[in-house]
């Protein structure tokens, strides 16, 4: 499926990558909360809480705990649900389609286009992470896009596998 939003290299970051797990097991590892809360932040740090509403305007809801202890919760409202090949999410809005209240603005809101295309018993893993400004871009750049959401990909594939075992 082509992506609804028009690709800006200046303000889009993107990950890509051919994993050798099904698409189906990738939506399940996406919308499912407990599977969520075993991969979806890079080690050591974890998720602790989920909450998934999957359907346009519902939550997507996360805490992630440092190794200190210290807990950052990220609220985030779906825009498009299309099992099992694509999701969007906002950090920008809340659920329902709410706008964020003014003293609520997240540090860094994006929109996260996620686009799972089955190769064979393999997937062409998508992230897209769309930004307001160049800015904020290179700031989620300078804060390890790359690295984080390819981490975290790789623990969603090892946990998939230890499910599978």
């Amino acid at each position: 499926m082509p992506p609804s939003f028009t690709t800006d290299p200046e303000l889009d970051l993107l990950l890509e990558r051919l994993v050798d797990v099904p698409t189906e097991l990738i939506w399940k590892a996406w919308t499912d909360p407990e599977h969520v809360k075993a991969w979806f932040t890079p080690r050591p740090w974890k998720t602790t809480a989920c909450e998934i509403d999957l359907r346009p305007g519902g939550r997507f809801f996360t805490v992630m705990r440092d190794p200190d202890g210290n807990e950052f919760p990220s609220a985030g409202c779906y825009l498009e649900v299309d099992p099992p090949s694509r999701l969007v999410w906002t950090t920008a809005l809340l659920p329902g389609y709410r706008p964020l209240p003014a003293d609520e603005d997240p540090d860094l809101p994006f929109t996260a286009e996620l686009t799972f295309e089955p190769i064979g018993d393999s997937t062409r893993y998508s992230v897209r992470a769309i930004h307001g400004s160049r800015a904020a871009a290179e700031t989620h750049e300078e804060m390890g896009f790359l690295d984080g959401w390819g981490t975290a990909l790789d623990q969603l594939v090892e946990h998939l596998s230890s499910q599978a075992g």
